[in-house]
């Protein structure tokens, strides 16, 4: 079929675009809807289909005011969540009265060498307009030969009327393949929010 063409040169009359032309390369793999759970676990989908795999977070909102939302990595498909990490965290801060501005490392939510949850947001409010979203990339879960670094992003309603801009990295420190993620609160249910997973595809 010959190709037509608007006034603007955008194609028509296709019903496929050829091998040689690039089309998007984040897939989404999952999505999971947050009532009153008390974790949000991803099972299926971490595989070696994928080098990288990027979580996003809308609307998190926790049901216990000023908790910490975290996740953590399983090498045997569920059944436990203890994978070793290595991690290191700041934050950005500014209050709502524009009287306070800082930047601070925060040595109580990294970890060394320890298989505990990582915190990815610290102290997010309850309140009815309260929330945090963001992002967290997770690099070739399923090498057998490497650890598994990680970063995350995340902005978020402070429980103490702040912004808090919330830097998360490290590795995962194991050469089994990483097939299970878990997301929850430090105390009490995640109230609502969705989570989704994608996957970049190979280049």
């Amino acid at each position: 079929m010959p190709l037509k063409f608007a006034n603007n040169q955008s194609l028509t009359g296709t019903t496929a675009l050829p091998a040689a032309i690039p089309t998007d390369n984040l897939i989404l793999i999952s999505t999971q809807t947050a009532s009153a759970s008390a974790t949000i676990s991803f099972t299926t989908g971490l595989n070696s289909t994928y080098d990288e795999y990027i979580f996003k977070f809308i609307d998190i909102h926790p049901a216990t005011d000023n908790v910490s939302f975290q996740f953590n990595m399983s090498t045997d498909s569920g059944s436990n969540y203890n994978v070793t990490k290595t991690t290191t965290a700041f934050n950005a801060q500014h209050d709502e009265a524009d009287t306070d501005t800082d930047l601070n490392y925060l040595t109580s939510q990294d970890l060394a060498q320890s298989t505990g949850f990582q915190t990815l947001m610290l102290g997010i409010g309850n309140g009815a307009d309260e929330n945090g979203a963001g992002t967290l990339q997770i690099f070739n879960p399923s090498s057998t030969t490497y650890v598994k670094h990680f970063i995350s992003r995340m902005s978020y309603y402070y429980q103490a009327n702040y912004i808090f801009d919330f830097y998360t990295a490290g590795y995962g420190n194991t050469t089994s393949a990483v097939n299970a993620i878990r997301f929850q609160m430090s105390s009490g249910n995640i109230d609502d929010g969705i989570i989704k997973m994608y996957g970049v595809k190979k280049s």
